[in-house]
C-alpha cells in the first residue's frame, strides 16, 4: 500500500450521543502510520517523517506481527508513572520511560486495503492481528464503549488528555479532518506557530520566551508569549534551531511591541499547554511542552482553536 495520510478528528465541544458511536482514550503523542512488509517496517509522522530510527524496538514489534504485510494506525506515546500519556516524556526520552506504540486502526493487511470498509471491521481485523495486548511496545488503543457521557469522565478521572469519538459504520477517510471521528479534550493543549523569542533573564540561557500564534486566514495572529515549561535541554535545543530562522521583520499582522524581540520566520510548531483564553484572545498560563517536527504550521489555524 502507497503511502497514506491519515485521518484527523475534529474538535467538538462534547462528546455525541446516537447510535453508532464508539470511543476510545485520546493519547497525547505523536501519531505516526507504521507498515510491515516482510521483513522490512517504516513509522512514518502524519506529514511524512521517516521516525522508525528512533523506534527500534517499536519496529521490532510491529514486525513479529503474524502478517506478511499491513498497515497500522496509531500514536506514539511514552507514559507516565500513572498510566497517563504525556507529550513532554517523548520529548525526554533520555530520561527514562520506554515509548510504546498504541495501534487504533488497520488499514491494510496481506495485500488487502481496508480503508472502504466500516470502522467495526478495521477494528475487529485489528484486534485479530494484534490481540488484546496493554502492555509492550506495541498495543492496542483503550476502548471505552458506547456512552460518551461515562467515556469522558473516566478520562476526567483518570488525568487523560481525552476521549475519542469515532462512527462505527464510516469508511477511513485520507487526509480529511473528518466529523466520523470527533476529539473531546479533558486537559488544554494544541499546536502553535512559533515566530519569535524574548531575550533571557537572570539565570536561564538561550532565550526568555517564546512568542507563538495562530493563522487567520493568510496571516499569523499573535496569541501570547509562553515562558514556562522548559528544561536546559529543550532551551538549547531551541536556540538551535531558532538561529537559522531569524528575520528583521515579525511574522505577526499584529505583533506585540517588545523592543528586544528576536523575530524568526514561522517554520516551527510547538506544542503548548494552557489554562484558558484571556478576554482579548491571549493564553492563559501557557506552558512549553516540545516541538512538534510531525505538524505543519499551516494547520495551526485560528477557525480550530481549542476553547
Amino acid at each position: 500500500m502507497k503511502l497514506v495520510t491519515p485521518m484527523l478528528a475534529t474538535l467538538a465541544a462534547d462528546a455525541p450521543a446516537g447510535e453508532g458511536w464508539i470511543f476510545e482514550e485520546k493519547y497525547d503523542g505523536i501519531r505516526a502510520l507504521a507498515y510491515k512488509k516482510g521483513d522490512a517496517v517504516r513509522l512514518w509522522s502524519r506529514n511524512q517523517l521517516d521516525l522508525t530510527s528512533g523506534f527500534g524496538e517499536i519496529a521490532e514489534a510491529v514486525r513479529e506481527l503474524p502478517a506478511r504485510e499491513c498497515v497500522l494506525d496509531g500514536e506514539l506515546v511514552i507514559f507516565d508513572p500513572k498510566g497517563v500519556s504525556r507529550f513532554q516524556l517523548l520529548q525526554r526520552r533520555g530520561s527514562g520511560g520506554k515509548a510504546a506504540y498504541v495501534a487504533f486502526d488497520l488499514l491494510g493487511v496481506d495485500g488487502g486495503s481496508l480503508l472502504r470498509r466500516p470502522l467495526r471491521e478495521r477494528r475487529a481485523a485489528l484486534e485479530a492481528l494484534v490481540g488484546r495486548r496493554t502492555t509492550g511496545p506495541l498495543r492496542l488503543s483503550r476502548s471505552l464503549g458506547r456512552d460518551g457521557a461515562a467515556a469522558y469522565d473516566t478520562a476526567r478521572e483518570r488525568g487523560w488528555e481525552g476521549i475519542i469519538a469515532k462512527d462505527e459504520r464510516t469508511a477511513y477517510e485520507p487526509g480529511a479532518r473528518s466529523r466520523s471521528w470527533l476529539k473531546v479534550k479533558v486537559r488544554k493543549g494544541s499546536e502553535f506557530v512559533i515566530g519569535g523569542s524574548t531575550p533571557p533573564a537572570g539565570s536561564r540561557e538561550h532565550l526568555g520566551a517564546l512568542l507563538v500564534g495562530l493563522y487567520d486566514g493568510a496571516k499569523l495572529r499573535y496569541t501570547g508569549k509562553v515562558g514556562s515549561g522548559y528544561t536546559r535541554d529543550s532551551l538549547a535545543e531551541l536556540a538551535r534551531a531558532l538561529a537559522p530562522l531569524r528575520v528583521d521583520e515579525p511574522p505577526f499582522s499584529d505583533a506585540p511591541r517588545l523592543r528586544e524581540a528576536r523575530w524568526v520566520k514561522p517554520r516551527l510548531v510547538a506544542q503548548i499547554a494552557f489554562a484558558e483564553w484571556t478576554a482579548d484572545d491571549r493564553l492563559r498560563q501557557p506552558v512549553f511542552l516540545g516541538l512538534r517536527r510531525d505538524k505543519a504550521p499551516r494547520e495551526c489555524r485560528w477557525s480550530e482553536r481549542e476553547r
